[in-house]
């Protein structure tokens, strides 16, 4: 995999259970283990986001925070429509859902972190035009949300 540049776009470090959307150009990178980002770009106007999130689904236990997929994944889209994207612009690319070695089997975190980007993303009709998921590697990506050029590094 290519080393990730370094440029002089704005930059922005992504915090698990968050999520960034811009017009303007911004390198974004985040890390992930079996933690799932979903990079969403308009390609017809040339701006994207993406969301980091933890566990897939929020079952009305304390907050709906973008710490679960179920919320993190409607929300940058929400996020994306209000700085004016068209939704039949949107496009998809989804990362990370590793298996760590020291995360038991029953749980299986990053496959469901995985099922649940690919359902909801269906679902609201966005095509994912790149992946790269599962496997025992984390991963850290770094976005430019004004081209929607991923850098990929295993980690």
């Amino acid at each position: 995999m290519a080393e990730i540049p370094k440029t002089l776009t704005k930059r922005h470090f992504l915090l698990p259970s968050t999520l960034f959307v811009s017009k303007a150009s911004y390198d974004v990178t985040t890390v992930l283990g079996s933690c799932v980002a979903v990079c969403l770009y308009d390609q017809k106007l040339r701006f994207g986001g993406m969301n980091h999130f933890m566990l897939p689904v929020w079952k009305d236990e304390g907050l709906a925070t973008p710490k679960y997929g179920n919320i993190a994944i409607p929300r940058l889209i929400d996020e994306m429509l209000a700085l004016g994207a068209n939704k039949n612009n949107l496009v998809a690319k989804v990362f990370g859902g590793a298996n760590s070695l020291m995360e038991s089997n029953v749980y299986k975190v990053g496959e469901r972190n995985i099922q649940i980007a690919f359902e909801l993303l269906k679902h609201h009709e966005i095509p994912v035009i790149k992946s790269d998921i599962g496997g025992k590697r984390g991963r850290r990506i770094m976005m430019n949300s004004g081209t929607h050029k991923i850098f990929l590094k295993y980690v």
